[in-house]
């Protein structure tokens, strides 16, 4: 089968033909022509398949007629990162070449003023993050009272990140004669309830079990102990063993582990960059331009890389940590064996991923192959309570209490320099001894006491000073 017999424009096969694409992958070839019979379009397959391709090339068939109005865009692509909303904003520059389509992305990390004028001329397609779409609705710079074409895309990340209840605000404030498509590598049942609610008959397209993964990827596991610099260690001479690694993306489950693993690697003389949710987008951006360009070698990344991005040569992966969610780890190896590619993907396991490791297995249905002997789960692991900051006054504490530790006098003192008069007297420490009160005189005022047998009766030791007689201050006439 061919691009030719799906039904699209001569100019969006000259643009596809100049890409170097002869034949749609499965999940082009099911979609594309229900898209451009105006259908809604339920779309299931594993990442890496095309599915971008599926909705962008019958878009831009359809586009071919009418114009956009200011502040109305004609159709809508939400996308859960701002990563994968501007890898489609690629994909509608690469194959409207021959179209003059003015494409306007809003994500965020990008200021205001020139997302509010790319609205201003209008819009033929607008891509967008729900949260800084929703921002420009509620600015009054927004009108979707024109879209035509909804595409929700990743759907199950977008609800992993907690974008449904956006997703249902924005189905709401578009007309409800749209035509939408709706793709996602995974349906969990409350992605599937939200099918069911915003698609009015739509045709299904599933070219592979949900949570499937692609049969061009070798999937393995090696063991390592649970420490973070054994990790390190192991993931080290992963990368060096690799005969036919030509570059790897490094999947951590939080952010500061990778800055960490980052670090480390920059230390030891890897080629190595960073990407995670709290980097800018200039940053997010550059980063990610260098991998693809093969200036950085190896990528550590969180999930914010895991879904969507179309970085084709990815040669391995490997997961520094077990994903927390299942299904992660099949969107985290989708970033290797793509379009019919072989990739590598290998995971560190402790003894502390049994349970994740399980769940694994029974997504992808078959068990992972262990590199070197497999973990024995029956051995206990050591738990190592974390060791508590203390705060600040914890801190004074101790230290006072080692220095007195330290500056401890014995019981016995040498009674030679005591003043005459004390030497048969016991010593008690000062903070034990108790002052008599005073006497007191008429009027209920105290009488003096002597402040020499008052406070220094039981000290063992009178500064010199002290001793002297005080005098007595006269008063001049």
């Amino acid at each position: 089968m061919s691009f030719s017999t799906l039904g699209l424009s001569e100019k969006v096969l000259a643009a596809v033909e100049a890409s170097g694409y002869t034949e749609p992958t499965a999940i082009q070839a099911g979609a594309i022509p229900y898209v451009l019979e105006r259908r809604d379009v339920l779309g299931i397959a594993q990442t890496g398949t095309g599915k971008t391709a599926s909705f962008t090339l019958p878009m831009i068939t359809l586009l071919e007629k009418g114009r956009a109005r200011a502040r109305m865009p004609r159709t809508l692509i939400l996308e859960p990162t701002r990563e994968l909303a501007a890898q489609v904003e690629d994909n509608f520059n690469r194959y409207g070449v021959n179209h003059k389509l003015n494409v306007a992305l809003l994500i965020g990390g990008v200021s205001f003023a020139e997302q509010d004028r790319k609205l201003e001329r209008g819009a033929d397609v607008l891509i967008a993050t729900p949260g800084r779409l929703l921002d420009h609705f509620e600015r009054g710079k927004l009108l979707l009272q024109g879209v035509d074409i909804l595409v929700i895309d990743e759907a199950d990340r977008m609800l992993d990140m907690g974008f449904i209840p956006d997703i249902e605000r924005i189905c709401k404030l578009i007309p409800f004669t749209r035509q939408t498509l709706f793709f996602s590598a995974t349906m969990p049942s409350e992605i599937q309830r939200l099918t069911d609610t915003f698609l009015q008959n739509p045709a299904k397209v599933e070219v592979a079990k949900a949570s499937s993964t692609a049969e061009t990827v070798n999937q393995r596991i090696v063991a390592s102990e649970p420490e973070d610099y054994e990790k390190r260690a192991k993931l080290r001479e992963l990368i060096e063993g690799a005969d036919d690694l030509q570059n790897a993306i490094v999947f951590c489950n939080r952010k500061r582990d990778v800055a960490t693993l980052f670090r480390s690697l920059v230390r030891h003389e890897f080629s190595v960059g960073a990407l995670h949710g709290d980097m800018d987008q200039r940053s997010r951006m550059t980063m990610l331009d260098n991998f693809k360009k093969g200036n950085i070698k190896v990528l550590v990344a969180s999930d914010v890389a895991a879904r969507g991005l179309d970085i084709p040569s990815v040669s391995h992966v490997f997961n520094f940590d077990l994903p927390i969610q299942a299904e992660d780890y099949v969107h985290r190896i989708g970033r290797t064996g793509r379009a019919g590619r072989d990739g590598t993907a290998i995971s560190i396991v402790t003894g502390k991923d049994e349970k994740a490791l399980q769940a694994i297995n029974e997504t992808i249905g078959k068990e992972l192959e262990w590199i070197g002997d497999p973990l024995d789960f029956s051995i206990p692991v050591e738990e190592k309570k974390p060791r508590r900051r203390s705060t600040r006054g914890q801190r004074d504490k101790n230290r006072s209490r080692r220095a007195k530790t330290e500056t401890q006098e014995p019981a016995v003192q040498e009674t030679e320099s005591l003043p005459a008069g004390l030497e048969e007297q016991p010593i008690v420490p000062m903070h034990t001894e108790r002052r008599a009160p005073a006497p007191r005189a008429r009027g209920g005022r105290r009488t003096s006491q002597p402040k020499d047998e008052a406070i220094f009766r039981n000290a063992s030791h009178i500064p010199a000073f002290l001793l002297k007689p005080a005098r007595s201050k006269v008063q001049s006439h």
